[in-house]
């Protein structure tokens, strides 16, 4: 699944994509949203991972592998600074899952949201397989703690970008300029679930969700802490948490700003891109 080594720009790529892809999947497979041929199985040490492929005989899975490519061709070049995936029911979004990447040195990085500039050199890829084995472990014991999704349940995907090096017009295949707000209303209190982190000396990548609090099933479970802003405890490559972010946890209408490294003015808007909307009345 992942590359042998990881002490190359090209290595930490590929692991940063099929990070990715892998998460993508995990969460699609364990929330019901496609069926079973539309995926393949592959194991990491004793955790069964359901891939997406292209199933032809189902639209919808063909169009997020369609966006995950898309998003592919945003980090190798560089611009893709946030990508997310939300899950809504006329209107409120239920569930979202966020995607945080960094730059090192012209570098993609997923990182999980962190204002912490020294970053660890020399990183083994020993650790950073285990820090993506745990990784990839919490993100599905998370999907068993959630509850059922309603049945008018709609995908949705925005990738956001660095200003500073994304051309104007650039636009990921499949994708197109965002016209929607950017609010994302929650229809009860929204908490946010840390997943987890993976560095390597190139690139840190952040996987969080966010959804409401009454959808979690166990409320007392030993992956979310009970002091502070609600997050999933995990151990690993980690670097510390952003402050602003904190703050999306007590609202109930969550802005996108409060998911980027700072508050920005209508005149420095971040750019935001969009495939379209994909309706999923027909779950497994």
């Amino acid at each position: 699944l992942f590359p042998e080594n990881i002490t190359t720009e090209q290595q930490s790529l590929v692991l940063v994509k099929r990070l990715l892809a892998i998460s993508v999947s995990c969460i699609t497979y364990m929330r019901g949203l496609f069926p079973e041929s539309s995926y393949g199985t592959r194991y990491l040490d004793d955790l069964c991972l359901k891939i997406l492929r292209e199933d032809k005989s189902c639209l919808g899975s063909l169009q997020i592998v369609k966006w995950i490519q898309g998003c592919f061709d945003a980090l190798e070049k560089q611009y893709v600074n946030l990508g997310f995936y939300a899950l809504s029911s006329n209107p409120a979004v239920t569930e979202m899952y966020q995607f945080k990447f960094k730059y090192k040195n012209k570098v993609p990085q997923m990182d999980i949201s962190s204002n912490h500039r020294e970053f660890v050199a020399g990183l083994c890829s020993k650790d950073v397989k285990q820090a993506s084995r745990l990784l990839l472990r919490t993100l599905y014991l998370l999907m068993q703690d959630l509850g059922p999704l309603p049945n008018d349940i709609t995908l949705s995907m925005k990738l956001l970008y660095y200003n500073h090096v994304t051309p104007k017009d650039y636009q990921p295949p499949g994708f197109k300029e965002d016209g929607s707000p950017g609010d994302l209303l929650f229809a009860g209190d929204p908490i946010n679930l840390k997943v987890g982190s993976v560095s390597t000396d190139f690139h840190l990548m952040k996987v969080r969700v966010t959804t409401e609090k009454k959808r979690v099933k166990r409320a007392d479970s030993n992956l979310i802490q009970k002091n502070g802003p609600t997050e999933i405890s995990h151990q690993g490559l980690d670097c510390e948490e952003d402050e602003e972010e904190e703050e999306s946890t007590e609202i109930n209408l969550l802005n996108l700003a409060f998911s980027q490294e700072e508050v920005i003015g209508p005149e420095k808007k971040r750019k935001v891109s969009e495939p379209e909307k994909l309706p999923l009345n027909s779950r497994k």
